[in-house]
């Protein structure tokens, strides 16, 4: 394979949703996520060499992207971002905690990229308006990045499973509902609008964990 094996991993409602609405991080509905949860998610995290989160997730949640409830290396933190559109005080620029990869497109400034490297991450182009996906995931994986890790957002994971670029989906369901015209759900994009059309995914395994199920899901065979 080209590319690392990729998992989506994310926490949803009973109704799909990423968040109490729109524009609100998705740290406020994740404290909802007993201890068995958080030590399942960062187990997850342990065993990838990478994990990745798209700009809108660095702009409105600031997330570590570290391991914290287990024991076990901290991935290498990927951030697609095609014009570098993202805080220079964000938390995953801290690369003394974990090393951090920015994705940027042949249109980032210049002094963004300067400004990236300064901060000791490494700026990798892949895309020439915006980050193409497969050529960046082509490209991690000459990194040394065999497990990559998605928790979103919406947007990105739309991305990767439209280019059949997403091999397993892991969901973490909190039992509650949120309700919304306009919240979040796990992909976002303009949708595949036909059965035909539509990726088609097998049950691997569903379980209880503390107060949530966790449904695994693989890329169904052709």
């Amino acid at each position: 394979m080209e590319r690392p094996y990729v998992l989506i991993v994310s926490e949803v409602t009973i109704d799909g949703k990423l968040t109490l609405a729109k524009g609100v991080s998705s740290k406020e509905i994740m404290k909802l996520m007993d201890e068995e949860a958080n030590r399942y998610l960062h187990q997850v995290r342990a065993e990838c060499d990478g994990i990745m989160v798209g700009a809108n997730t660095v702009r409105i949640d600031n997330p570590n992207l570290t391991v914290r409830y287990v024991d076990g290396e901290n991935p290498i933190r990927v951030i697609p971002t095609s014009t570098g559109d993202i805080p220079l005080d964000a938390n995953v620029l801290n690369t003394d905690v974990a090393p951090t990869v920015i994705a940027v497109s042949g249109r980032a400034p210049a002094d963004r990229i300067r400004a990236f490297k300064e901060k000791g991450a490494e700026v990798v182009v892949a895309g020439k308006d915006r980050v193409d996906f497969v050529e960046l995931l082509k490209k991690l994986k000459g990194m040394g990045i065999e497990k990559l890790m998605v928790e979103g957002g919406s947007s990105v994971n739309w991305e990767l499973i439209k280019n059949d670029l997403v091999d397993e989906i892991r969901l973490i369901h909190l039992p509650v509902v949120v309700g919304g015209n306009d919240v979040p759900s796990l992909t976002s994009g303009e949708g595949f609008k036909t059965l035909d059309a539509v990726k088609r995914f097998s049950i691997k395994r569903v379980f209880q964990c503390g107060n949530q199920v966790i449904t695994e899901y693989v890329l169904k065979e052709e």
